[in-house]
């Protein structure tokens, strides 16, 4: 093949690589049957949309003929979206690391004409610079070496291989006492200061702190919500955060959260919204309020896709420059702002000399002076006037393709905080995208992971089971419509068809995808919790929801398999821990009462109003039934009125029909 076969795609991704002078091929068994009938090496270009050294790289090397003309002699080359194929990119960047290499993307691999890994790096200059070699040398030197010393590559190729697949250890058990043992570890390495890790760069690490805050919940200690809160309240007045516009950027490269990597995931903002949706109910802190205000308005001015699901991501790119959309000058904002500009200056750190490379990017992370709500108004009117005056600037490129998993993350956040601050219509915009998912993302009863203009990438991933499975019972949670509660168990029930490994843990990719060439297992989390974590907490929930002992089975089956893995890499293991601590301290609350009755309004909203991940909420028409196996099945309603029970274990309170006394029996320190 001697043309660029990425036209057909529909992928944003690689379409932006369509008209590069290299022989692109997208990953499949058309690419690898070419290396294969060739004998010529691969070199795999792994990448996403919103990244800015991607496109860095494609500027230099894949846009020049030079360059191109020595990828097209030598190798066969591939190009694959990290986010529609994150099995291939999960394999890809395990080979990396066992390589001794630092992650990141693009991800740059080399492969035998099998499509195993023998050498790789990420982002290489066109020359040598930056301390990395040129890659043109770099390919001249692999297909040097692939050719002349075949040995050197069955040698690397083989120890890479076996350190991919090692023999899965014996079960184990973990105790709950290594839930607060480690967030109190963990907390001893966040700053102080600014919140978060200690270092730079920052990233948000959501199923660290979600694992924190539950250390918090088992032990009562505010030690543990403090460094959440105070690290979300950073957070959310930096420059990772969109000022004008709503919405989390990515991470920050220093460590004050000031300077971010611009581009704006589905995902880091789906888990914010959730996490400062338990921190507001637990603080009642209008900070943490007003910023998923903001970046709802963002998702819906901006993320809405086809079906009113929700876009992948927005780059951190526009007009060839990274956060060019997003910085400021400070004759700019005063020609805009007359007299309001010097109070925004003070409040917004814009100076003439500005925090980034000679312009501002605004943040409220040093507030100079105490701010009256007038002075508030007067910023709010002048944030107004810049969103306008930004708008006609040309705005980073957004991939609109729908990936199943994300939308679950966004889906059960919007629902949790549509339910947590009484907005119908957030639990209305998770509706629709759930059910563009479920409708127009399935194929012969199962999920795709990505769709855009019609075509799938299918079949779907365990992320994505486990992600929509949340995201059935969290709008289960919002509405109390059994559907979705039936939808879980579906779900939950795909995982166990087509992922399940002999270990009896997850994989990612499914048991009949044909061009996935080792299934990986793994239970790390990444910048999202893993989808083991994910299903552990689903199938715990699924319990404590039905009384049905299987769920809780196949939960422990996760939590032994990993248990040795979690006990020594447990930061890495957090959305598992925090799985652990839900089996461990989960609240299952039952409501009984007629749906319009104040009285039973009232009890559901004392259980919404507490900032505890680990309940769960039933609510019931008078006569209804519960699971056989639920502890709470046969309780009725007092004298006919409304009636709560709270459940821990097999065991259930007394009835409560008071909002206050209910809220007492659940409240955590």
């Amino acid at each position: 093949m001697t043309e660029n076969r990425l036209s057909h795609e529909t992928s944003p991704y690689l379409l932006q690589h369509a008209d590069n002078p290299v022989h692109w091929h997208p990953w499949g068994a058309e690419a690898l049957a070419e290396a294969r009938s060739s004998g010529k090496p691969i070199l795999l270009s792994i990448g996403y949309a919103a990244c800015h050294w991607c496109h860095v790289m494609a500027h230099e090397s894949f846009e020049d003929p030079e360059t191109a003309r020595w990828m097209n002699d030598l190798f066969v080359n591939i190009k694959v979206d990290r986010e529609e194929r994150p099995d291939i990119d999960q394999l890809y960047m395990a080979a990396l690391h066992q390589l001794g290499e630092q992650g990141g993307w693009p991800l740059t691999m080399f492969l035998t004409p099998d499509g195993d890994p023998f050498w790789g790096g990420t982002y290489f200059p066109k020359t040598a610079r930056y301390g990395r070699p040129g890659f043109v040398d770099v390919l001249k030197h692999i297909a040097r070496i692939f050719r002349e010393e075949p040995d050197k590559i069955e040698q690397n190729r083989a120890a890479i291989t076996a350190r991919l697949t090692p023999p899965a250890g014996e079960p184990g058990q973990l105790s709950p006492d290594i839930v607060p043992a480690i967030a109190g570890k963990l907390i001893e390495i966040f700053d102080p200061v600014n919140g978060g890790l200690n270092g730079a760069p920052k990233f948000p690490q959501a199923p660290i702190l979600d694992l924190v805050w539950r250390a918090g919940l088992m032990t009562g200690q505010t030690r543990f919500f403090k460094t959440v809160e105070h690290t979300l309240s950073r957070i959310a007045r930096g420059g990772i955060y969109d000022h004008l516009g709503g919405g989390f950027a990515r991470y920050a490269v220093d460590e004050r959260w000031l300077v971010p990597h611009f581009e704006k995931m589905l995902y880091d903002n789906a888990q914010l919204i959730e996490l400062m949706t338990t921190a507001w109910l637990r603080t009642g802190n209008p900070l943490f309020r007003t910023r998923i205000e903001e970046t709802v308005d963002w998702l819906t001015r901006e993320m809405i896709a086809e079906g009113g699901a929700f876009a992948a991501s927005l780059d951190a790119d526009s007009e060839g420059e990274e956060g060019r959309f997003y910085v400021w000058d400070k004759a700019e904002i005063d020609g805009l702002l007359g007299d309001k500009a010097a109070l925004f200056a003070k409040a917004y750190d814009v100076t003439e000399v500005g925090n980034f490379e000679g312009r501002t990017i605004l943040n409220r992370l040093d507030d100079p002076f105490p701010l009256s709500e007038a002075d508030e108004t007067h910023l709010a009117e002048a944030r107004t006037i810049l969103f306008e005056a930004r708008e006609p600037r040309v705005h980073p490129g957004r991939d609109d393709k729908i990936l199943a998993d994300w939308n679950g993350m966004m889906i059960a956040a919007l629902a949790y905080a549509g339910r947590t601050f009484e907005r119908p219509d957030w639990i209305a915009l998770a509706e629709t995208a759930y059910r563009f998912v479920t409708d127009s993302m399935t194929r012969d009863g199962r999920i795709a992971h990505a769709y855009r203009d019609g075509k799938m990438t299918w079949p779907g991933l365990s992320s994505d089971y486990a992600a929509m499975a949340s995201a059935a019972l969290a709008l289960f949670d919002a509405t109390g419509d059994r559907p979705y509660l039936d939808d879980a168990i579906s779900l939950a029930d795909c995982l166990e068809t087509w992922h399940v490994g002999d270990d009896g843990t997850y994989r990612l990719a499914a048991s009949d995808a044909a061009d996935v060439t080792i299934r990986m297992r793994s239970g790390v989390d990444e910048a999202t919790a893993n989808p083991n974590g994910i299903a552990a907490t689903v199938l715990v929930r699924l319990y404590h929801i039905t009384g049905e002992g299987p769920f809780l089975a196949r939960a422990d089956r996760l939590l032994a398999a990993f248990a040795s893995d979690a006990a020594q890499n447990p930061v890495g293991h957090a959305s598992l821990l925090s799985a652990l601590a839900l089996r461990t301290a989960g609240v299952q609350i039952v409501v009984i009462g007629d749906a319009g009755d104040p009285a039973m309004k009232a009890l559901v909203s004392a259980v919404n109003s507490v900032p505890d991940p680990n309940r769960s909420l039933i609510t019931l028409s008078p006569g209804d039934d519960l699971p056989a196996g639920h502890p709470a099945l046969g309780k009725s309603q007092v004298d006919g009125s409304a009636t709560a029970y709270v459940c821990r274990g097999d065991t259930c309170s007394l009835p409560v029909t008071d909002p206050n006394r209910l809220k007492d029996a659940l409240n955590p320190a």
